[in-house]
């Protein structure tokens, strides 16, 4: 078991961000999480979907900013909750992390949390309206996401006013990836100094992993909503290293 990757604290602005969010069957969610998590409920129903977001001026805290870097990323989620340390805790389970940036798809994993997969990324924003495809090279991963801004959530969404939506992804901050090493995942906390969210009414929306009936049979998985964030500054913070049964040894 590789030890917990230290990394510093990463600084940089959310230059646009989407999630794509699913209602999906409880029972067929919690058939893909790995232990220790469990399926996050929202009125009955578990939450799962890809965030989408442009990262720019991405440095270590101490550097300035013109010496940071911009990318196209992705990372599919799912809400989640778990027992540590006799505390209940909530956040997202990352299964995948796409990235049109070869330097982190290089150090994801190895000097930054989280496996790392190179995608091409077709990006068109005007007026409001938002289209992002991505075709990973491995041929695995393909999703397209065409919407513009709008003044409420779907009708239909499990989500009652944007202001319940937007604490319920507020409070899924701290992700956990995938590693190389299986039953081990690693952490990392997102810190926004602002937080703000908007409707996407979302014309088109395809997913090679929403769309796969031998995870997702029939009925099991519908679209549920879309959110956009616009110019947020943040930081990336490590966290520790959890296993398949208990918390690591290994400590960031």
């Amino acid at each position: 078991m590789r030890p917990a990757i230290r990394i510093p604290i990463i600084r940089g602005i959310i230059d646009r961000r989407i999630l794509v969010n699913y209602r999906v069957n409880p029972e067929v969610l919690a058939k893909l999480l790995p232990k220790p998590f469990q399926p996050k409920l929202v009125n009955g129903a578990g939450l799962a979907g890809v965030c989408l977001i442009r990262l720019k001026q991405i440095r270590p805290r101490f550097l300035p900013s013109f010496l940071g870097i911009s990318s196209e990323n992705a990372a599919h989620r799912i809400a989640v909750e778990w027992g540590q340390a006799g505390e209940q805790r909530s956040g997202v389970f990352i299964p995948r992390r796409d990235t049109s940036s070869r330097l982190n798809a290089w150090v994801g994993g190895r000097l930054f949390p989280g496996e790392h997969h190179h995608s091409g990324f077709q990006v068109g924003e005007r007026d409001d309206r938002y289209e992002v495809v991505l075709d990973s090279d491995d041929g695995r991963t393909h999703l397209a996401v065409v919407g513009c801004l709008a003044s409420k959530l779907p009708k239909t969404s499990v989500f009652h006013s944007l202001q319940q939506a937007s604490e319920f992804f507020q409070q899924g901050s701290l992700g956990y990836s995938v590693t190389r090493d299986e039953g081990r995942f690693d952490g990392l906390e997102l810190r926004s100094f602002a937080w703000k969210v908007q409707p996407l009414a979302v014309e088109k929306v395809e997913s090679s992993f929403f769309d796969d009936r031998s995870l997702f049979p029939q009925g099991s998985v519908e679209f549920d909503c879309a959110l956009l964030m616009r110019g947020i500054e943040h930081e990336w913070h490590g966290r520790d290293s959890l296993c398949a049964e208990v918390e690591c040894a290994n400590r960031s």
